[in-house]
């Protein structure tokens, strides 16, 4: 299993490189990787054995799979094979996908990462392969947008590399368990890291602008799978250290509410998907412990909403209330929307329950008002009205089989969750967010600012997240 598991992480970079002297042949590369990786997340489930690898016993650097790695890793796989279905008849040159492996590898090669310098150069390569494909299109906007990205990126991962240099210092070892007896400061350093990579709370408002900006594929594999690339080894951590999880659930629980307020207002189709990416973030962050379930069905119906909003007419929800929409488009764009409401026979429902099962007392009536907001957010897609004629690709329905038909098949996983108490209160609060919906915010025409997400205010941010987690890790060692 060790040379299979290092095999798996060099696959991607070989085949992305290979995709360049072979062009013809790149799409198949791309679903050759994306299809290795599906098995061996299923055989990481089937073998129950967790796998460590010690690549530099003097330092620390080290591989760790596990079930945990696995939801990651087949999320990853599942959203990767989708977009490329979904790009199959378009006129994506070798360069699309060369990226697409290598931002795949990479990503994978996060979820597998057990130390902070390994960590760092996959979250680097991602960086730079999210780039590329944001800027795809060449044009002014999405070259602005991509170097916005790049930029913030980079800062933040200057200062998660001092964490990580105080870690070593402090251990000789650059493993995650070496945040035990790190200084405060390294915490610090690196928790800003992570939380503006995941795009998690304040540090994530990069994130509406990058993917909703970008071609429907890239912001499908964005918020389906890269952006869990800063968000697992958070997880990581406060599995392995107890004294970390109020930190993490905290910033779960506040990242929940702040993206689905966001969400819950926007009227634009792509940027009210990519705040509630962020909320959705939140809910993976709350119940670390469960988090891989929730990351899987997230990553499912995100990137599939993403691909249907590209197939709309109109990205404004305004105009979409006054030309129906292709009814099957509709469907497509119901089952998910229930799926990420809670609503049962669909894997988003065991997801919650099983997530809310996992929450401590003070996070409950946070996360409770959090999934209100979810249905409100959600029920404009549920309401759209619907039997109009729109021309669709055939891989966009290639695409929505596989994703949509895994929301109905990981439904199984938790069938425990199916009692009559489970299943009351989702649908009460489903039904209360369409009442909500149609009764109060469907006519209002609020319009939040967009001050905190421009370019400067970002990264004035990132320094006050800095001085607030300097204190929240001074405050909670003290104690």
């Amino acid at each position: 299993m060790n040379h299979i598991t290092i095999a798996c992480i060099i696959l991607p970079f070989f085949m992305g490189f290979s995709a360049y002297l072979l062009p013809k042949v790149a799409r198949f590369f791309a679903l050759l990787v994306a299809v290795v990786s599906t098995g061996y997340a299923f055989k990481i489930f089937l073998d129950q054995s967790p796998i460590t690898l010690e690549l530099l016993d003097n330092f620390g650097v080290t591989l760790m799979v596990d079930e945990f790695s696995a939801y990651f890793i087949l999320t990853n796989a599942l959203v990767m094979i989708a977009v490329i279905l979904y790009c199959q008849d378009s006129d994506k040159s070798a360069f699309f996908y060369t990226q697409l492996i290598i931002l795949h590898g990479s990503v994978n090669a996060a979820f597998v990462c057990a130390d902070f310098i390994s960590l760092y150069v996959a979250l680097e390569v991602i960086s730079i392969a999210s780039f590329l494909l944001i800027t795809y299109p060449r044009t002014e906007r999405s070259i602005w947008v991509g170097l916005r990205y790049l930029f913030i990126s980079n800062t933040t991962m200057l200062f998660y590399l001092v964490g990580t240099a105080l870690v070593y210092q402090a251990n000789y070892s650059f493993s995650f368990a070496g945040l035990t007896n790190a200084p405060p400061e390294a915490i610090a350093f690196i928790f800003l890291g992570l939380l503006t990579k995941g795009g998690i709370f304040v540090s994530g408002l990069w994130l509406p602008l990058t993917h909703s900006e970008s071609q429907s594929p890239v912001s499908a594999m964005l918020s389906g799978a890269v952006v869990k690339a800063g968000v697992f080894p958070l997880m990581r951590c406060a599995l392995m250290m107890e004294e970390l999880d109020p930190i993490v659930r905290m910033f779960g629980v506040g990242t929940a509410l702040l993206g689905v307020f966001f969400a819950v207002f926007e009227k634009d189709t792509k940027r009210m998907l990519a705040f509630h990416t962020i909320s959705q973030l939140g809910f993976i962050l709350a119940a670390p412990l469960v988090g891989g379930f929730y990351a899987l069905t997230h990553g499912l119906v995100k990137s599939a909403l993403f691909l249907i909003a590209g197939s709309l007419p109109s990205r404004s929800f305004k105009e979409l209330n006054y030309h129906p929409i292709n009814t099957a488009v509709w469907i497509a764009a119901a089952i998910a929307s229930f799926s990420i409401s809670g609503f049962p026979l669909l894997a988003g429902y065991g997801a919650k329950i099983l997530t809310t099962k996992n929450l401590l007392d003070w996070q409950v009536i946070a996360m409770n008002v959090a999934a209100l907001g979810t249905a409100i957010s959600f029920a404009k897609f549920i309401f759209l009205p619907h039997g109009g004629k729109t021309d669709v690709k055939p891989g966009f329905w290639r695409a929505m089989v596989l994703l949509l038909g895994g929301l109905i098949t990981a439904n199984v996983l938790y069938y425990q969750a199916y009692t009559i108490e489970n299943t009351t209160k989702p649908l009460i609060t489903i039904a209360a967010g369409w009442l909500a919906y149609n009764l109060i915010f469907k006519r209002l025409a609020i319009k939040l600012p967009r001050v905190m997400e421009e370019f400067e205010h970002l990264i004035g941010v990132m320094t006050l997240m800095l001085m607030s987690l300097f204190w929240m890790v001074m405050q909670w060692w003290a104690i």
